[in-house]
C-alpha cells in the first residue's frame, strides 16, 4: 500500500502531464498538493518539514529562472545585433544537413558545455541556438535534453560523481569496511571507469537517435528511415566523443571526460562535416514554416533569413560570445585556476540554514551560477558588436517576458520534488517511513532479486526524474545500490558496476526530468508543452537504461547477455523505424 502511495506522485504527473497534455504549471501544482497531502497525512511528517522543503524549491527555482533569464538574453542579444546571420552562415558553410546540424551542436558541442558546467547548461545554451539556426521550438529542446546521456555523469567538472556517488558512499559504514585497504577516493575512480564504459558503449549511438528523432517528428516525410541516411557520419561522430571521453574517465578520472569527449569530438567532426566526409546523398531540412504543426512552436518567433545577403560580422566574431560562455566556465569550474574557490567561498554564497527549524538548508552561489557566465557574455556582446540602446532594451524586454511565463512551472514543480525527497517520516511517528524515493528503490529491489542489475540504471532514472539532477540521484541511491548488490552475493567490485549502473541511469533520466524539460523549453519560448517533449524523450530515455541493464548483466553475470544486447538496438531502431507519420504533438 506504502509503495503504491509513494509512486502516485510519479503516476499523477505522467497522467496530467504526459497523457491529459495539461500544462506543467497546473499539472505540477496538482502533484505538488497531493506530495504534501501524503507527507503530512500519511508519511507523518511534520508540516515545518514540508514547509522547509517547499521553501528551499522555492529558492532553487528562483535560481533556475535566473539561468532560464540569461540564456535567453544571451539568444536575444546575438539575435538583435545581428550576428546571428554569421552564425547561420557559418554552420551552412560545414553542412545544410540539420541532420549534421544537430549533431554537431547538440552532441558534440552540448557534450562540451555539459562537462565544463552541468546543472542544464547544455539546454540553456544550445536550444537557443539550434532554435536561432531555424529548428523548430520542440526540436530544439528535444536535442538537447536526448543528448543529457552519456556527458551528464561527467558534467560540471565530475560533480555527479565526486559529489554525488561520493557523498551517497562516503556515510556507509559498511562500504568502507568492504573496500579496505582501498580508500573511497580508489573506489570511486574504479566506478568512474565502469561509467565511462557503459556510457561509451550506449551513447554511441545517441548522434544516430538524434537524427532519427529530429526526421521522424519534425520531417516533412515523418520518417525515422530518413534518420538512418546519415548513420555512417552518426556513428563517426559518436566514436569522435566516446573514445576519448572513455580513455579520459579510465586513466584520469571523473573531471574531465565530457570536457575532452566534446572538444576533440568537434575537433575531428567539424572539418570533417566541412570536407563532405560520409555526409548522406540527400541534404534534410524542415518543410516550410506554413507546414509546421501548431506544438513545434512557441511564443519566440523565428527571424526571416536572407542568405544571400552577407553578415556584416565574421563567424568568429558572430561566435565570440559562445567561446566567452565556455572559456567563463572552464576557467570558473576548474580549481586549479583559484576561481571556483573565490566564487563558493562563504563570503559571496546565500546561505539559508535549517529552514522552519529542520535540518533541511540550502545556499545559493550567484556569482558561481552558470547564469553569471552568462550574463557577462551577454553583456560583452553589446560591446562586441557595437549594439545601440533600443537594440539593448528589446532583449533584456523580450527575455524578461519569457521567463516570466516559464514561472509557474518552475515555482510548483521543483518544490514538489523537494517535499518528495525529504519526505522521511518523523523519528517519533508511530510508523516510521523511508522518504519516498527511498521506498520505492526499496520495493524494487525486493521485486527483482538476483535480476537487480538489469534494473538498477532505472532506479537511477527515477531519481533523475524526480530531483531533475544526476548529482542528486547519485546522492540517494549510490548506497541503497551498493547494499542491494551485497545482498545478492556481489564482490566489491562487481558492486562497483551496479553503482556505475546508478550514475549510467540518472544521467539518462534528465532526459525526462520535468525540472530539466520545464527550463529547457522555457529558453526557446515553448511553454505549456512540457508534456508532448517529455512523450518523445521518453523514449530515448527507455533505449538507454534497458540497454545499460543487459550490459550490466552482461559485465556482471554472464557474457550470454551481450546478446540481447546486440539485439536491442537492432530492435529498438527497426521498430522505431516501422512507425513513420508520428507527430510531436
Amino acid at each position: 500500500m506504502f509503495t503504491f502511495l509513494a509512486l502516485l506522485p510519479i503516476l499523477i504527473v505522467l497522467l496530467l502531464l504526459v497523457i491529459m497534455r495539461l500544462p506543467a504549471k497546473y499539472a505540477m501544482a496538482a502533484t505538488y498538493l497531493v506530495t504534501a497531502a501524503l507527507a503530512i497525512f500519511v508519511w507523518h511528517v511534520d508540516i515545518n518539514q514540508v514547509l522547509a522543503a517547499t521553501t528551499k524549491g522555492v529558492i532553487t527555482a528562483i535560481s533556475v529562472l535566473f539561468i532560464v533569464f540569461t540564456a535567453i538574453l544571451l539568444l536575444n542579444t546575438v539575435k538583435e545585433s545581428g550576428a546571428i546571420l554569421a552564425i547561420r552562415k557559418g554552420f551552412m558553410d560545414i553542412s545544410p544537413d540539420r541532420r549534421i546540424q544537430v549533431i554537431i551542436v547538440a552532441w558534440l558541442f552540448g557534450s562540451l558545455i555539459e562537462g565544463a558546467s552541468g546543472w542544464g547548461t547544455p539546454s540553456a545554451v544550445g536550444a537557443p541556438l539550434l532554435f536561432a539556426l531555424g529548428f523548430p521550438a520542440m526540436a530544439s529542446v528535444m536535442a538537447m535534453l536526448i543528448i543529457q546521456s552519456a556527458p551528464v555523469s561527467y558534467g560540471a567538472v565530475g560533480t555527479p560523481l565526486l559529489i554525488g556517488v561520493k557523498n551517497g558512499l562516503d556515510n556507509n559504514a559498511d562500504i568502507i569496511s568492504a573496500i579496505t585497504p582501498a580508500t573511497l577516493d580508489d573506489y570511486i575512480l574504479q566506478t568512474t571507469a565502469n561509467v565511462g564504459m557503459f556510457h561509451a558503449m550506449i551513447g554511441v549511438l545517441i548522434p544516430l537517435i538524434l537524427c532519427c528523432f529530429l526526421t521522424r517528428f519534425f520531417g516533412e516525410k515523418r520518417s525515422f528511415t530518413q534518420g538512418l541516411q546519415v548513420a555512417p557520419f552518426a556513428l563517426f561522430a559518436g566514436i569522435a566523443f566516446t573514445v576519448p571521453y572513455f580513455l579520459v574517465a579510465k586513466f584520469l578520472g571523473p573531471e574531465f571526460p565530457s570536457l575532452v569527449g566534446g572538444f576533440i569530438g568537434l575537433a575531428i567532426v567539424v572539418p570533417a562535416a566541412k570536407a563532405g566526409f560520409l555526409q548522406p546523398k540527400e541534404t534534410f531540412d524542415f518543410p516550410q514554416t506554413s507546414k509546421w504543426h501548431e506544438s513545434w512552436m512557441g511564443e519566440l518567433q523565428h527571424d526571416k533569413h536572407d542568405d544571400s545577403v552577407a553578415p556584416k560580422f565574421s563567424v568568429l566574431r558572430a561566435f565570440s560570445p559562445y567561446l566567452i560562455v565556455i572559456i567563463l566556465l572552464i576557467m570558473t569550474r576548474i580549481p586549479a585556476i583559484g576561481l571556483k574557490g573565490l566564487l563558493t567561498s562563504d563570503a559571496l554564497t546565500l546561505k539559508f540554514d535549517n529552514l522552519f527549524g529542520t535540518t533541511i538548508s540550502t545556499k545559493e552561489m550567484l556569482l558561481y551560477s552558470p547564469a553569471s557566465v552568462l550574463l557577462i557574455a551577454s553583456i560583452i556582446c553589446i560591446f562586441i558588436f557595437g549594439m545601440n540602446q533600443a537594440q539593448v532594451k528589446k532583449s533584456w524586454s523580450i527575455s524578461a517576458k519569457t521567463m516570466l511565463a516559464a514561472a509557474p512551472a518552475l515555482l510548483c514543480s521543483i518544490p514538489m520534488v523537494q517535499v518528495f525527497i525529504n519526505s522521511a517520516s518523523a523519528a517519533d511517528a508511530a510508523t516510521v517511513l523511508p522518504a519516498m524515493p527511498v521506498m520505492l528503490a526499496q520495493s524494487a529491489a525486493g521485486a527483482f532479486g538476483d535480476a537487480w542489475p538489469l534494473f538498477a540504471s532505472s532506479i537511477g532514472a527515477l531519481g533523475a526524474f524526480i530531483a531533475g539532477s544526476n548529482t542528486v540521484s547519485n546522492m540517494m541511491f549510490s548506497s541503497f545500490q551498493w547494499s542491494t548488490a551485497t545482498q545478492i552475493g556481489l564482490d566489491t567490485a562487481m558492486a562497483s558496476k551496479v553503482v556505475a549502473l546508478q550514475a549510467v541511469g540518472g544521467a539518462a533520466g534528465n532526459m525526462v526530468s520535468v525540472h530539466n524539460v520545464v527550463a529547457a523549453s522555457a529558453v526557446v519560448g515553448l511553454i505549456n508543452r512540457e508534456g508532448a517533449v517529455i512523450r518523445i524523450t521518453l523514449i530515448s530515455m527507455s533505449y538507454y537504461v534497458i540497454q545499460a541493464g543487459l550490459l550490466g548483466m552482461a559485465f556482471i553475470f554472464n557474457p550470454i547477455w551481450f546478446i540481447p544486447a546486440i539485439v536491442w538496438p537492432i530492435v529498438f531502431f527497426s521498430t522505431m523505424g516501422k512507425l513513420s507519420g508520428g507527430k510531436a504533438n
